[in-house]
């Protein structure tokens, strides 16, 4: 633009400018003015901001839809695919986010819509009669997203509340001719599956459940200026094993309630961005952290906010011997200072949560308590460095006075690592609301 400018000469150089000016204000007013990009300024502002989303990962072949939906190179051929999700903050217009990140070939949607689940319930195959809506993509019913992409959908005039569920539901005419697939299979939310086009139909009889989500990873709620999104990036404490399947009780969950009762965090969406086996340094189910960090933080809308949840399982699957879990303490570290400096460049604030306890688990504890020292050097970083924007500490949230290394008996699922609804109150009663505002 500059360089157009300065070619210009004498009156009639100034006076193409100044209209050119003039043209550019005019149609940055009329983008703002019909809510297609956010202004920015003013109470009528309004910006994209996620309300809900889900860590995309490659289905494990115990986790991908069952027979008959499964076929040797190919899935959910001829097949509805219908799922609930609950949004944490509301808008007017929403839009659906797709991903094929890890599809072996395209993944061609034939038909999608949304629509208010029955009685409002989570993982209910049911939807509330006339709340149907078919959902497009650049003016079309169907999309085909290609390897490793994801798709967004047009804009949808469709009144989404907070902490209400959503039921989205897709066809796929000719399936996805692949083994690989992307799903989040820690859903703790029932979908379901059923042979034929039934996107529109208000009840699934016959259908199959599964408790697992596919392909769907993100939607998004055009809402007004002051809402925003807190991310959580963690493992399956906080994706919620040991929470309740269709209850929505995971800690996130939790946070979320305990935000929304209060006017001055109600405006803020809590994103789960976790999955079980999750680890901050090496992938294990799905990527690594550091990987992941541009995919599920940054390039989320509206996010502000990060509270990083993350390190048992890189202790508790290193070697039990000095050396490496040295190393591993070490990486850890310098992992958690990289996460913070890339969230810093795009303004995004960082909380470290301390490592919660392990000790009786027959997997992670060791005799010697090696890793336990490690994650006692970990915790004292996170609560002393000064590196994380606050210190949420989930540890002396959870742990026994009695016994600093193990959970409290109440907040202890079984297997001494992963937490009872209970204990999940507790790490969203342990995040401090100033946080949040």
């Amino acid at each position: 633009m500059r360089s157009t400018v300065h070619r210009l000469s004498g009156a009639v150089g100034l006076a193409a400018a100044g209209l050119l000016a003039l043209v550019l204000l005019a149609s940055s007013s009329a983008l703002g003015s019909t809510g297609t990009k956010d202004s920015g300024t003013g109470a009528g502002a309004r910006h994209w901001v996620n309300t809900w989303t889900a860590m995309p990962q490659l289905t494990e072949p115990g986790n991908m839809p069952p027979p008959p939906f499964t076929q040797d190179g190919r899935v959910l051929d001829d097949s509805t695919l219908r799922q609930t999700v609950r949004a944490t903050v509301g808008g007017d217009r929403m839009r659906l986010r797709l991903s094929n990140a890890f599809g072996g070939a395209p993944l061609p949607v034939t038909a999608v819509s949304v629509a208010l689940p029955l009685d409002g319930r989570a993982g209910t195959a049911a939807t509330e009669p006339g709340t149907a809506r078919p959902v497009t993509f650049h003016g079309r019913a169907s999309t085909s997203v290609p390897v490793g992409a994801q798709a967004v959908s047009d804009r949808l005039p469709f009144e989404v509340r907070a902490g209400t569920n959503l039921t989205v539901t897709m066809y796929l005419a000719e399936g996805q001719a692949s083994d690989a697939i992307t799903s989040h299979p820690g859903s703790r939310t029932t979908s379901y599956l059923l042979a034929g086009n039934h996107v529109t139909d208000g009840e699934l009889p016959g259908a199959t459940p599964t408790d697992h989500w596919y392909f769907l990873s993100g939607v998004e709620v055009e809402a007004p200026a002051g809402t925003d999104a807190v991310a959580v990036v963690g493992d399956s404490l906080t994706d919620g094993r040991g929470s309740t399947t269709n209850m929505n009780n995971r800690w996130p969950d939790q946070l979320f309630d305990r935000l929304r009762s209060r006017p001055a965090t109600a405006g803020t969406a809590v994103l789960n961005q976790a999955a079980g086996g999750n680890r901050v340094l090496n992938d294990g189910l799905g990527p690594n952290l550091l990987a992941r960090l541009d995919r599920d933080v940054l390039a989320q809308s509206g996010v502000e906010r990060l509270i990083v949840f993350e390190g048992v399982n890189d202790i508790g699957t290193a070697p039990a011997t000095p050396a490496a879990q040295k190393d591993t303490a070490d990486q850890l570290l310098a992992a958690y200072d990289q996460i913070v400096t890339r969230a810093h460049a795009q303004g995004i604030r960082v909380y470290g949560a301390t490592l919660t306890p392990f000790g009786g688990n027959e997997l992670y504890d060791d005799a010697d308590r090696l890793r336990e020292a490690t994650r006692q050097r970990v915790n004292a970083w996170i609560r002393d460095s000064g590196t994380f924007d606050a210190v949420i500490d989930f540890d002396a949230a959870t742990r026994d006075p009695a016994a600093p290394d193990r959970l409290l008996a109440a907040a202890d699922s079984g297997d001494h690592l992963h937490l009872t609804p209970h204990g999940y109150r507790l790490l969203a009663d342990a995040v401090p609301a100033r946080l949040l505002r």
